[in-house]
C-alpha cells in the first residue's frame, strides 16, 4: 500500500495529478482544494496517500496535502453513502478541523455545500462523524459537549495568512502562497518561516 508520494509534478488535470518519483509516474486523485494547493510542473510535492482498490478500477490513489485530510478521507468513506468523489467534494468545502466543527454543531447546512451532497447525506455524515476522530490534534474541541463552541487553535498557514494580510496582501493570493510555501516545506513548517518563504515569493 501506497501511503505518501513525495516527487516532481509533471501534470495536474481536472481531477487529478501525475506525480513523477524517480522516473515512474503515478496518477493521483486529488480534491479541488489539493490541486490548487500543488506547487508548478517540474517542482517537488509531497501527498499523503490513500491507496483503494476495486475489481473494476483496480489500484486508485487518492492524494492529500496534509495527513488529517487523509483521514477525514477515511472516515468520511466508511459512511454509507459516501463515496471517494463525494469524500474529496466535503473536503473542498469542509478542512478537517472546520468538518469537525460542523459534525459537533450537527450543521448539516455546511456539508451540504459539497458538490453532489444532498441534504439527507449531509444529515448523515454530521451524526456519523460526531464522535470519530477525523483531525491529527485533539479532537474533544469538536465533540458535543461543553467545548464544542470552543474556536480551534490557530495553525501556523492560518497564522501565516493574517500576517499577511495585515500586510496588505489580499486573502487569495496570501492563501495561495502559504499553502505552497506549507507543501514545499512541509506541514509542520513554523508560521515566522512560512511567512517569510510566502514573502520571497511575492518578491517582496
Amino acid at each position: 500500500m501506497i501511503g505518501r508520494l513525495r516527487g516532481l509534478v509533471a501534470e495536474v488535470g481536472e481531477e487529478d495529478a501525475l506525480i513523477d518519483v524517480a522516473g515512474v509516474g503515478y496518477v493521483v486523485r486529488c480534491g479541488a482544494r489539493t490541486l490548487s494547493r500543488l506547487p508548478a510542473v517540474g517542482e517537488e510535492a509531497l501527498l499523503h496517500v490513500e491507496t483503494q482498490w476495486s475489481e473494476q478500477t483496480g489500484m486508485t490513489l487518492y492524494g492529500f496535502a496534509a495527513r488529517d485530510e487523509r483521514r477525514a478521507f477515511v472516515a468520511l468513506k466508511t459512511i454509507q453513502g459516501v463515496g471517494p468523489k463525494a469524500a474529496l467534494s466535503v473536503l473542498d468545502v469542509l478542512p478537517p478541523a472546520e468538518l469537525a466543527s460542523a459534525a459537533a454543531r450537527g450543521d448539516q447546512a455546511a456539508v451540504a455545500r459539497a458538490n453532489g451532497v444532498g441534504p439527507k447525506l449531509a444529515l448523515r455524515i454530521v451524526t456519523e462523524l460526531k464522535d470519530k476522530p477525523i483531525t491529527d490534534g485533539p479532537v474533544a474541541a469538536f465533540h458535543a459537549g461543553a467545548r464544542a463552541a470552543e474556536p480551534p487553535k490557530p495553525t501556523a498557514t492560518g497564522e501565516a495568512v493574517s500576517a499577511l494580510m495585515g500586510l496588505g496582501v489580499a486573502e487569495p493570493a496570501a492563501r495561495r502562497v502559504v499553502e505552497s510555501a506549507a507543501l514545499r516545506l512541509g506541514e509542520d513548517t513554523e508560521a515566522p518561516v512560512l511567512i517569510k518563504a510566502a514573502l520571497q515569493e511575492l518578491g517582496r
